[in-house]
């Protein structure tokens, strides 16, 4: 990859990571292009990118909606508002709390295809299906 942004973004297809959450309602996307897109649903408007006005003041980040700017900025000040009820840990997004929850009421409902087992999150069944199609997910570029 060109950029490191590159790279990090290609390896949230891998990880199911998904960063930018939707502010209307409850989805969220791995780039910032979907949610850009997902968002006409809500406002209707037909415009290819907006201008990026929410600048962060600790790093050279810059976003389109106030929103994400706001949530960014809980990696800078380690605010993490979404508890959970059961043991207390905290998260800085409330998807990632939704995510935790399974571990406390054991839903798997990350299903392999190939065989019975049932995962927390994609990332691990993504990690698990390496038995069956033999396939790394990452590749060493110096040994291709």
């Amino acid at each position: 990859f060109a950029q490191s942004s590159y790279l990090k973004r290609h390896i949230r297809i891998h990880t199911g990571e998904k960063l930018y959450q939707c502010s209307e309602c409850d989805k969220a996307f791995s780039d910032s292009g979907y949610i850009v897109k997902h968002m006409r649903i809500h406002t209707g408007k037909r415009s290819e990118r907006p201008e990026r006005t929410y600048k962060c003041s600790h790093c050279d980040k810059a976003f389109s909606v106030s929103r994400d700017l706001l949530i960014h900025l809980r990696i800078h000040t380690g605010e993490r508002p979404y508890t959970c009820s059961q043991c207390g840990k905290d998260f800085t997004h409330s998807s990632i709390l939704k995510s935790h929850m399974r571990t406390h009421t054991g839903k798997k409902p990350y299903q392999c295809s190939e065989c019975e087992m049932a995962f927390l999150n994609n990332s691990a069944l993504k990690k698990h299906m390496v038995i069956h199609t033999g396939e790394r997910a990452y590749k060493c570029s110096f040994c291709i």
